[in-house]
């Protein structure tokens, strides 16, 4: 697990599109960051890698093995830490990790997966299964319109949009119109998209601008989205515990099951504007 920075000075970002799962979730001041999952993939450049937040804590409890990150409020430290994670963060493995001195501190710190697992000295578990899949040609059951785009209000300064593309049976990223790429070009994409509908709650804590930092809560359960092949259809998701991983069922009680291929997991304010063009 990497966590990523999503702050425009961090465009374009390197390794997203190894990841096998990536999650988004809201941070202080509006914009939003990644939490990168790999294991069936390298990628010889991740980042950049910033520090962690009161969500990222059921994260890694549900998901154990490795995390790589830059620090973070102690509060949110110690508790990830007490999870049981292999800690590969920068104030543990320092060694693992470079900075690109063409761009500005602090969005400038990689480290590579090889790295990574290399800090961890044959330390971690087999990770836990989080989803259940189908075939590459699966369909929303009940689904019968295909959608070009699926646009979700994050917060006040971040709007994102996913757009479909039928060659390739996958997703492109834009945030607020600006389409989102690695440093190869390629655009963020992704197979499956699960638009999890959350509270978040104020922690107490703010950022050095004093924004407050928010936290996604969730465990719990709530509404959902799932995005597959062009085609969206309503679920609900439920989490009993942080080492719990999340459960999705459409509206008619039928479990989630997903394609083969990169999942992104958007965790969006309860009450966020979600939009569709057919």
């Amino acid at each position: 697990m990497v966590k990523i920075d999503n702050a425009p000075q961090a465009w374009p970002q390197s390794g997203i599109n190894q990841a096998d799962l990536v999650y988004e979730e809201v941070v202080e001041g509006g914009i939003t960051r990644y939490m990168a999952v790999f294991q069936s993939q390298n990628a010889p450049s991740v980042g950049p890698i910033r520090s962690v937040r009161g969500t990222d804590v059921a994260l890694a409890a549900q998901t154990t093995g490795l995390l790589a990150y830059s620090g973070g409020i102690p509060t949110f430290v110690s508790e990830v830490r007490a999870t049981g994670i292999v800690d590969v963060g920068a104030m543990v493995a320092g060694s693992a990790y470079t900075r690109d001195y063409s761009r500005a501190e602090p969005h400038n710190l990689y480290s590579s997966t090889k790295a990574l697992y290399g800090a961890a000295n044959g330390r971690g578990v087999p990770a836990k299964p989080l989803f259940q899949y189908g075939s590459a040609h699966l369909k929303i059951p009940g689904a019968t319109i295909r959608n070009k785009s699926i646009t979700i209000a994050m917060s006040g300064v971040t709007t994102d949009t996913w757009t479909y593309h039928r060659s390739g049976s996958d997703w492109t990223k834009s945030i607020n119109g600006t389409n989102v790429v690695d440093t190869t070009g390629a655009p963020i994409s992704a197979t499956n998209l699960i638009i999890e509908f959350i509270p978040y709650a104020n922690t107490g804590f703010v950022d050095p601008a004093g924004n407050p930092v928010p936290e996604g809560m969730i465990v719990g359960n709530g509404n959902a989205e799932i995005a597959i092949g062009g085609y969206v259809g309503a679920a609900t998701w439920a989490k009993s515990s942080n080492v719990s991983p999340t459960n999705y069922s459409y509206s008619s009680g039928t479990p989630v099951k997903l394609r083969p291929g990169r999942t992104w997991v958007i965790f969006a304010p309860i009450g966020a504007s979600f939009t569709t063009t057919q």
